[in-house]
């Protein structure tokens, strides 16, 4: 279970999401892919250091999510919906407990592939992970 697992999971649940994108990737966006579309990747990743340790550990993941899309307003349209339905989650989400999903920051604009518009969203996801 990672951050990326954590935020896909948010992202895929929600129909305003949907509505809006063709795709919602891990890793890599393949070329040619229809926009716009997400791509959630891992940024970092810190675990929790106890002294001993018990049958789960508290980890917190960046998460970056990529906005891919057609234009500049489709672009910020979308960063922030993906911000609002995902900043501020809790609970128990894609069977990781005490999650804590928090805005990590939007990133710079910059030109993706074949003339689309991209931006990403950072989150900070913390959750009790399986040792």
């Amino acid at each position: 279970m990672t951050g990326v697992d954590i935020i896909g999971a948010l992202l895929s649940d929600s129909d305003e999401i949907a509505a809006r994108v063709t795709a919602i990737k891990a890793g890599s966006l393949p070329d040619g892919i229809a926009l716009p579309a997400l791509l959630v990747r891992l940024v970092s990743s810190v675990e929790r250091q106890p002294l001993v340790r018990g049958g789960s550990i508290r980890m917190t993941d960046r998460v970056a999510v990529a906005v891919r899309a057609n234009s500049y307003r489709e672009q910020v349209e979308i960063i922030k919906l993906v911000r609002n339905v995902c900043a501020g989650q809790l609970g128990t989400i894609a069977g990781a407990t005490e999650v804590a999903v928090n805005s990590a920051g939007t990133g710079p604009d910059v030109g993706g592939p074949a003339n689309s518009f991209e931006q990403t969203q950072d989150f900070k996801v913390g959750f009790n992970a399986l040792t």
